[in-house]
């Protein structure tokens, strides 16, 4: 898995795994992964014109996720 750099005031990068359907993002705090996340919401975040609020908005209270 590649973790690509985006454009951001709090995240810094994120990867997809396609196999597992885990979505990591690292923030300026610290990486998380979700889990069971599908591969179209990865890929809108890398779209989003805010990554912090879509994260918000689509990610964050909707899939399970760890700190890692």
């Amino acid at each position: 898995m590649i973790m690509r750099s985006v454009s951001s005031s709090n995240l810094v990068a994120v990867g997809y795994d396609d196999w597992t359907n885990t979505l990591f993002i690292e923030f300026k705090s610290g990486t998380y992964k979700y889990f069971n996340v599908p591969q179209n919401v990865y890929r809108n975040l890398l779209n989003a014109s805010s990554k912090g609020q879509y994260h918000a908005a689509y990610i964050k209270n909707n899939y399970r996720y760890q700190r890692i």
